[in-house]
C-alpha cells in the first residue's frame, strides 16, 4: 500500500487553498488555545499598536497550511514533522488567505516530503512564509464518516 494516495509527489508540484478569515475564527482559536491577547479582542488596544487594529492569532493564519498538507499535497495521511514559519504581516478578520505549498524534495526510502510554504492575504501581501517537512502515513481504507467542510 502506497503512502501517497495521489502518487509520489514531484519537486515543483504545488497546491493551494483559500478561505475567508472571520472574527469567529478568533473565538474558536481562543476556545482551543486559551489565547486572550487583547490584540485579538480589544479594538482600542490593538489600534494603539503598529498593527493599527485587531489581528487574528498566528495559529489561525497558519492553520490553512494544515489543510493544504493534509488534503492536497502531499495529501491524506500527512502530518508535519517540522514547520518553520516567519510571520511577516498581520491577518485580520475579513481577509481572504491562501495557503500554498510547493515540493522541494522527496525521499524515496520513506514517505517524507519537504515543502516551501506560505500564506498570502487577498491584497497580495505574504503574511507567513517558511518551510515544512511532512511524513505521509499509508492509510487503511476506512468506513468512518469524516466531518464535512462545516465541521458537522
Amino acid at each position: 500500500m502506497s503512502a501517497w494516495t495521489s502518487g509520489i509527489p514531484v519537486v515543483g508540484q504545488n497546491a493551494e487553498r483559500s478561505r475567508l478569515v472571520t472574527a469567529r475564527d478568533i473565538q474558536l482559536f481562543t476556545d482551543l488555545s486559551g489565547d486572550y491577547n487583547p490584540l485579538h479582542y480589544d479594538e482600542e488596544v490593538a489600534a494603539a499598536t503598529s498593527f493599527g487594529g485587531i489581528v487574528v492569532q498566528g495559529g489561525v493564519g497558519s492553520a490553512i497550511l494544515n489543510a493544504v498538507v493534509a488534503e492536497d499535497l502531499p495529501g491524506p495521511g500527512s502530518v508535519f514533522l517540522e514547520l518553520n514559519l516567519r510571520f511577516a504581516a498581520p491577518i485580520r478578520p475579513g481577509d481572504v488567505i491562501t495557503g500554498f505549498a510547493e515540493v522541494t524534495s522527496v525521499r524515496m526510502d520513506k514517505p517524507i516530503t519537504a515543502l516551501t510554504v506560505r500564506v498570502t492575504r487577498d491584497d497580495g501581501i505574504v503574511a507567513l512564509a517558511g518551510t515544512a517537512v511532512c511524513y505521509t502515513f499509508a492509510l487503511p481504507r476506512s468506513g468512518a464518516l469524516l466531518p464535512d467542510a462545516t465541521g458537522a
